[in-house]
């Protein structure tokens, strides 16, 4: 059952992510909408629309959630396998993944003020603070 749910939900995951699936969508909403005339935009073709949505949106994020959890798991490995095959590299960041929020703030923290005395990490953190800012 795993299997076929992750080959599902990563068919479905990058079925949506095209173009011709956006304009599929695109489509129907302008045929729904084209045919509120001809329903005197009762209340039965709004419900059409906003049962179908709701539906189609329910099970979407469920399909995408695991198609992203996927690609984040397998990201995570490969990136604890380049820390573990790195010579000089800290082990003690594989699996930090799994630490809570404060862990991992305290962790950035501690590198932070190790880097203090370093001119180039100071100027890496006020070149992503001036993008942060931008945003």
């Amino acid at each position: 059952m795993d299997r076929f749910f992750a080959a599902f939900s990563h068919r479905v995951a990058s079925w949506a992510g095209q173009p011709a699936s956006f304009m599929a969508a695109f489509a129907v909403v302008i045929i729904w909408g084209c045919t509120g005339p001809l329903f005197h935009y009762s209340d039965t073709w709004q419900l059409v629309i906003n049962t179908g949505t709701t539906i189609v949106t329910f099970l979407m994020v469920f399909l995408i959630q695991n198609a992203q959890n996927r690609d984040a798991s397998a990201m995570q490995a490969k990136l604890d396998e380049l820390i573990r095959a790195s010579k000089g590299a800290r082990n003690d960041f594989i699996g930090i993944e799994h630490f809570t929020e404060a862990q991992l703030e305290s962790i950035r923290a501690e590198l932070e003020k190790l880097c203090d005395g370093d001119d180039e990490a100071k100027h890496a953190k006020l070149l992503l603070d001036r993008v942060i800012q931008r945003r």
